[in-house]
């Protein structure tokens, strides 16, 4: 079996990833909080394929497991019966990953600041400030008659990656 450290040096030195060609995961899973350490192994093992120095890792894997708790908890509800998709893309040039919950949505345009002094001691309401912060690309849609779909991508320089 190979280590973490060597199964990421091939992925980087493979052919795959010479022609920057990329390598697509997606992911179904059931609105249950239990899933995200699942969600959370996953990442970080593509993070791994994909090269990415610790830090680079850290705040994808950050990221990834605090928007899939905010579409399972806020955006589906909990409700067993609603999924959440997480797909992941990469190469040896960038990661992104997409987050797509069943739920009612909210207005993005309102979100309590979490720097704002009658939010700082308050124990949530800043995950996506710093999904914002740590990424280089971030979006967030409402998907007509599918949810909300969150998107943020880091960029990976091979010198930081290899």
């Amino acid at each position: 079996m190979l280590s973490d450290k060597g199964l990421s040096t091939w992925w980087a030195r493979s052919p795959h990833f010479m022609n920057n060609q990329d390598s697509v995961i997606e992911l179904r899973i059931q609105s249950n909080l239990e899933y995200t350490d699942l969600v959370e192994n996953i990442t970080n093992n593509l993070t791994a394929l994909a090269g990415c120095d610790s830090d680079q890792a850290y705040f994808i894997e950050m990221a990834v497991r605090e928007i899939v708790v905010n579409a399972i908890r806020h955006g589906n509800q909990l409700d067993l019966d609603k999924v959440v998709r997480v797909s992941y893309r990469f190469n040896s040039e960038r990661f992104e990953v997409g987050i797509l919950d069943q739920g009612q949505g909210f207005d993005f345009d309102h979100l309590p600041d979490p720097c704002d002094p009658e939010n700082l001691m308050k124990s949530s309401g800043r995950g996506i400030f710093l999904v914002r912060s740590f990424m280089d690309d971030f979006s967030l849609a409402r998907v007509p008659n599918q949810g909300t779909e969150v998107k943020f991508a880091k960029k990976l320089s091979r010198a930081q990656s290899c």
